[in-house]
């Protein structure tokens, strides 16, 4: 993943991505069904799963590993008082 997210472009993606009328949707999908079924799913995988490109996939899933990253880091028991 980073790879892609190093490149010039990664911007440009995710700006296209949001773009996606279906893209709320798909990633509210994942994030509520399919990763609780499939922690461990690849981009690729995902592309096949939902029938979408394999740049909605990435960002959707880069987006979704961000957000539970930021809500490891500000969970009650990782705050020290």
């Amino acid at each position: 993943m980073k790879e892609y997210i190093d490149n010039p472009l990664w911007a440009v993606l995710v700006e296209t991505v949001h773009a996606m009328i279906m893209y709320p949707h798909h990633k509210a999908y994942v994030r509520d069904v399919v990763l609780h079924e499939q922690p461990d799913i690849t981009a690729a995988d995902l592309t096949v799963e939902l029938g979408v490109s394999l740049g909605e996939a990435l960002v959707i899933l880069y987006e979704l590993q961000r957000q539970s990253k930021n809500q490891t880091a500000k969970s009650p028991s990782n705050q020290t008082t």
